[in-house]
């Protein structure tokens, strides 16, 4: 998938009843439905049913089963509550009869009130730092394979400050730093915008909790799976501007990676923050 054009036709689902929908799929090029679409479209399926004054403002969602990309999705939305500030929706993402995810989400219209926010990291920008594609492309000859796996066509260009050898893997920090910015203009829609952003939040994340174990494992020799994610959203932002992504992982155990990640404009507004936790099991 290239465009965001591509992308938000793929977020945009069809409506089969006052509170079911359904999605297509992205074809991945590894056989699993990307849990980033599940995510950002599960918001999508919400929020068509939310009044058009109030935006999301948090999510919690839990990854049951790997998706099929062969079958389409239904997205089975209830209404929990509408009240005076915040609509309550919880959706079920359906795949041949069973759940494959969940999520419950929170919706609010705009208030004022208390601010503060951690200060953006101090990094270099956007245009000091080398696109992770032009980086990748280095290791063409050593590991022709395996820079393909890397360099698959995404509607999103991803420029980290921290560069990482993929063929010659080492033990590295928990820690991560990577701009990202949508590769073309994206609606004028807040709504579009996170779920683009959602759709976004699920790259890197489980692979910031393996940067410590990188000299223990290779490509292949690990079963890693995303279960549970939670995202919220603190203020309005346009993902066709540049997106500093600071990524963190403060502990691994019992075969599960934990994560956090937080989203800064490019003057350092905090605009968004994520959490996950995914499994990190070494195969045999």
């Amino acid at each position: 998938m290239k465009s965001i054009a591509d992308l938000v036709e793929l977020l945009t689902l069809e409506q089969l009843d006052d509170n079911l929908f359904r999605g297509q799929n992205y074809q991945t090029p590894w056989g699993r439905v990307f849990g980033g679409q599940v995510l950002a479209q599960s918001i999508h399926a919400a929020r068509r049913t939310v009044p058009e004054e109030r935006v999301i403002h948090s999510m919690h969602g839990y990854f049951i089963l790997g998706g099929d990309p062969k079958q389409p999705i239904i997205y089975d939305v209830d209404r929990i509550r509408d009240g005076r500030s915040f609509t309550t929706r919880r959706v079920v993402a359906i795949q041949k009869g069973r759940a494959i995810f969940n999520m419950s989400a929170s919706f609010q219209i705009q208030e004022k009130g208390f601010e503060h926010q951690i200060l953006m990291p101090q990094v270099p920008k956007p245009d000091e730092v080398v696109p992770d594609k032009d980086w990748i492309i280095k290791f063409k000859k050593e590991n022709p394979e395996l820079v393909k796996r890397y360099l698959i066509d995404r509607p999103v260009e991803f420029r980290s400050v921290e560069k990482f050898n993929p063929i010659h893997p080492k033990k590295e920090s928990p820690y991560r730093h990577m701009w990202l910015k949508a590769n073309e203009p994206v609606p004028d829609d807040p709504n579009i915008h996170r779920e683009i952003l959602a759709y976004f939040s699920d790259y890197n994340l489980m692979g910031t909790s393996l940067l410590p174990h990188r000299d223990r494992f290779k490509i292949g020799n690990m079963q890693m799976a995303s279960l549970d994610h939670a995202m919220y959203f603190h203020h309005d932002f346009k993902v066709d501007n540049w997106l500093l992504y600071a990524l963190d992982s403060p502990s691994a155990s019992n075969a599960r990676g934990f994560s956090r990640g937080s989203f800064f404009s490019h003057d350092g507004v905090l605009v968004a923050s994520t959490i996950q936790e995914g499994l990190i099991r070494k195969r045999g």
